[in-house]
């Protein structure tokens, strides 16, 4: 796999000023860091694909973790290359092997995804279905570690409070964060790290900072990745999910305790 990544990461922030308007009535100029939204459509084999709203950082693991969670890739030998304009808004991937695009009758059909304005611009005839993983080999102390990186890093939502991160593990060695103003987002760029740097993705936990509804335990258990924790709470029927996939389930993940929804047997 090749990639040619032409795009140069700006500012992520900038400076804003703002009025601050006080309980008792008394007012004052400050000034604050606001965080950059950044736009891109992926196409698949010259196929368009996804439009993202994200932010304008760690564009190939963005395109490659999704592709991974959309259940469309597996492994770095299933990619030719991918290419990144100068201005990020164009990437383009290139597979082994065609993915037949189903089309409704109107032709293209976009689906709102998350929070962030993600669009899918079509469905892939080899998107699979959610599998079954097997158990998980973690200790106590792996979520305990990635709580306590939850503390220490993101420097981006420590300067303007509007990233969620997604933190990654890999046989129980901090790899680092993955910031972004959506969780999906966040996770997959955690999942394209992973997946340009070879790991296995059974040896791997993820750590959210968002909620976890039905579609981010579906992004984990696309990927293969049989560990998903958050400091936030899941749905009930992620839970579900997380039963009927065998994924283990962490939330409400904190430096001195969690809550196990589910544990892999």
């Amino acid at each position: 796999m090749t990639i040619n990544n032409r795009f140069t990461e700006p500012a992520q922030t900038v400076c804003a000023s703002v009025r601050v308007v006080k309980e008792d009535r008394t007012q004052d100029v400050g000034a604050c860091a606001l965080i950059r939204e950044h736009f891109m459509e992926i196409a698949i084999n010259e196929k368009p694909a996804f439009r993202v709203m994200c932010t304008p950082n760690s564009l190939a693991e963005l395109v490659l973790g999704r592709l991974v969670t959309k259940g469309l890739i597996r492994e770095r030998g299933d990619v030719e290359s991918v290419y990144i304009c100068e201005t990020g808004a164009v990437a383009k991937v290139y597979l082994r092997k065609d993915l037949e695009l189903l089309q409704g009758d109107g032709g293209l059909f976009t689906e709102p995804t998350c929070c962030t304005q993600n669009q899918d611009l079509g469905s892939f005839r080899a998107a699979k279905t959610p599998i079954v993983l097997p158990r998980a080999a973690y200790l106590e102390e792996h979520i305990f570690t990635l709580a306590e990186k939850f503390h220490e890093n993101a420097s981006l939502h420590r300067q303007t409070g509007g990233t969620h991160g997604c933190y990654l593990s890999y046989r129980g060695t901090y790899q680092g964060v993955f910031e972004d103003i959506g969780r999906h987002n966040a996770l997959d760029k955690a999942v394209g790290y992973a997946l340009l740097n070879g790991f296995s993705f059974q040896d791997c936990i993820l750590f959210t900072t968002g909620r976890v509804p039905v579609d981010m335990v579906e992004k984990a258990v696309m990927a293969g990745i049989p560990v998903l924790a958050s400091k936030s709470v899941p749905t009930a029927d992620a839970v579900e999910l997380a039963k009927r996939c065998n994924l283990t389930l962490i939330c409400r993940a904190w430096r001195d305790s969690y809550e196990a929804y589910w544990e892999a047997k």
